[in-house]
């Protein structure tokens, strides 16, 4: 049986990439890497993270975009600036509540 993974941060955190400049809004949460052996094998060497970690869906965002980005929970912090996210996908996901913070949004499922 494997090991038991508790992710550090939580759907609805906002977050910030240690290496480079971008922070996001978490939406989803793999408990270890769930994605192509393609795209692991194309982050440098010397920067590719471990497989056995959480890694989390963001709505990312840097000075001059929007996008959706696939990180893992050891190149994540807190981002702290109390700065609103300006992706506009967040009210797809989230209610935004009045002190700014993220709460998932409801999804009705068939």
């Amino acid at each position: 049986m494997g090991q038991i993974v508790t992710a550090k941060f939580s759907i609805g955190d906002i977050v910030r990439h240690r290496v480079f400049p971008f922070r996001g809004v978490i939406f989803d949460v793999d408990p270890q890497f769930d994605n192509t052996e393609e795209w692991y094998q194309a982050i440098p060497a010397e920067l590719r993270p471990r497989k056995d970690q959480p890694f989390y869906h963001l709505l990312a965002e840097n000075a001059e975009s929007e996008y959706v980005a696939y990180v893992s929970e050891q190149n994540l912090t807190i981002d702290r600036s109390g700065v609103p996210l300006r992706h506009p996908q967040i009210a797809e996901f989230f209610n935004t509540t009045s002190d700014g913070h993220y709460e998932p949004r409801q999804r009705i499922c068939n």
